[in-house]
């Protein structure tokens, strides 16, 4: 049993590890392009539509190929999607770093949206194989960090090697690599642990008398019609747009309206994204307890307090990143602003998951969330061109002021219905 135990640990170890630096890759391949935007138009006449074009395409194959691959990693083996997914990430990179034209950028990036799909999806299905239920949560928290790690490096590392070499370098050498680690994930993921000689993790669902569903379960038309999963949806979508509004566009935010450099304007990506980090594992933990405090209930959620705490810090921050920053603020002022704000934008949209789960029925649990997931992306494609177009015809304050005021508004609505019926569909029948 206790060699059968440490065969376990090793697999474990090995497999987060591939996944875990496989998922970075991944991520900081699909911000490549708004790490490099400014050395891309020294080189190239680009307008702010050009920009926004190029970034929505992306934004629009993976709200697209994330919820299609989902199905996916049901049907096929999720190493060989996760594998797959990746080297095409890089493929598409290197491409990328040999074109020149805006339609080119555009249709590269949109590939580049549809292979990012394939990453997630076959995380959470090899996750789901090896680790137990009480575990699960931890450890998808926990790989979820990938992408904080990426976005919080990504922009210095792309930034110091367009400086000294190319945007172009920047790219093919992500790319490449990319296509090197795919191959080795490939060799180092397994799927299950019978695929090496170990018992399964099983996860007997529960069932009621005789296999029956319960009375109270729901149907499909009345978990559509719940209320609750479309204030979610809303929510979701302007957080994760606004926070796309920001991670894209942050940086020439400063470089072109408030006089920073680009150093400077790396800096508070990575600062947003290292606040993003302790935001997602501080509103993991603090709101599972308020859970344990008070449970789950019907109406209102424990977790509202903690979600509608930071989406007031992401409004505050936001607003005082627009008023406060000007060429001669202190540096640190402006990485503080960039953490705060990253911290109180990736905590809700590690609730919203959270939420969009817990508040399902057990039959439309993975349903509820592909459809609170879809709305985000929706979000972060409206963070593209239409958000470039407000700032090519009026300015770059007035985009963000819009962003700051749409999520103002969706913070006060939350506030209003945070006692609504927070279980989607039927509730339970309670027994005399």
């Amino acid at each position: 049993m206790a060699a059968q135990g440490q065969n376990y640990g090793y697999y474990r170890t090995v497999i987060f590890s591939a996944m875990f630096v496989g998922y970075t890759l991944y991520y900081f391949n699909r911000k490549t392009f708004s790490f490099v935007m400014p050395s891309v138009m020294q080189e190239i006449q680009l307008d702010k539509d050009d920009l926004g074009l190029i970034t929505s395409s992306q934004s629009a194959a993976y709200a697209i190929s994330k919820f299609i691959s989902g199905v996916l990693s049901d049907q096929l083996s999720a190493r060989w999607l996760f594998s797959i997914g990746l080297c095409l990430v890089g493929l598409v990179n290197v491409a990328f770093s040999w074109s020149s034209s805006v339609s080119v950028f555009a249709i590269l990036w949109f590939f580049n949206g549809l292979a990012q799909g394939l990453g997630w999806p076959p995380c959470g299905k090899v996750l789901r194989k090896w680790f137990e239920p009480s575990q699960f949560g931890t450890w998808w928290a926990v790989l979820s960090t990938s992408m904080n790690l990426a976005g919080s490096l990504g922009p210095i590392i792309a930034t110091l090697i367009a400086a000294s070499y190319s945007w172009r370098s920047t790219l093919s050498l992500s790319g490449y690599i990319c296509v090197g680690i795919s191959f080795l994930c490939l060799i180092l993921i397994k799927n299950e642990p019978a695929d090496v000689g170990l018992r399964n993790i099983e996860q007997a669902p529960k069932k009621g008398k005789k296999g029956t569903q319960s009375l109270d379960e729901t149907t499909l038309k009345e978990f559509l019609f719940s209320p609750y999963l479309w204030l979610l949806c809303l929510g979701y979508l302007v957080v994760f747009g606004v926070k796309t509004c920001c991670t894209d566009w942050g940086q020439l935010f400063l470089i072109q309206d408030k006089g920073q450099s680009a150093l400077i304007g790396s800096s508070y990506m990575s600062a947003l994204e290292v606040g993003g980090l302790v935001g997602s594992i501080a509103a993991g933990l603090l709101s599972d307890r308020a859970v344990a405090k008070v449970g789950l209930k019907n109406y209102g959620n424990p977790r509202h307090g903690l979600l509608l705490s930071m989406m007031a810090g992401m409004v505050v921050s936001l607003f005082l990143f627009r008023v406060t920053v000007t060429p001669g603020s202190p540096k640190i002022w402006i990485l503080i602003l960039g953490a705060i704000f990253g911290f109180s934008s990736y905590g809700p949209i590690a609730l919203f998951g959270v939420i969009a789960n817990e508040s399902a029925p057990s039959n439309f649990c993975g349903t509820s969330h592909a459809i609170v997931a879809l709305s985000a992306n929706v979000g972060g494609f409206l963070a593209g061109l239409p958000f470039s177009t407000i700032a090519k015809y009026y300015s770059w304050d007035t985009a963000f002021w819009s962003a700051e005021i749409t999520c103002a508004a969706v913070t006060v609505l939350f506030f209003l219905l945070r006692n609504i019926q927070t279980k989607m569909g039927r509730l339970p029948k309670k027994s005399d």
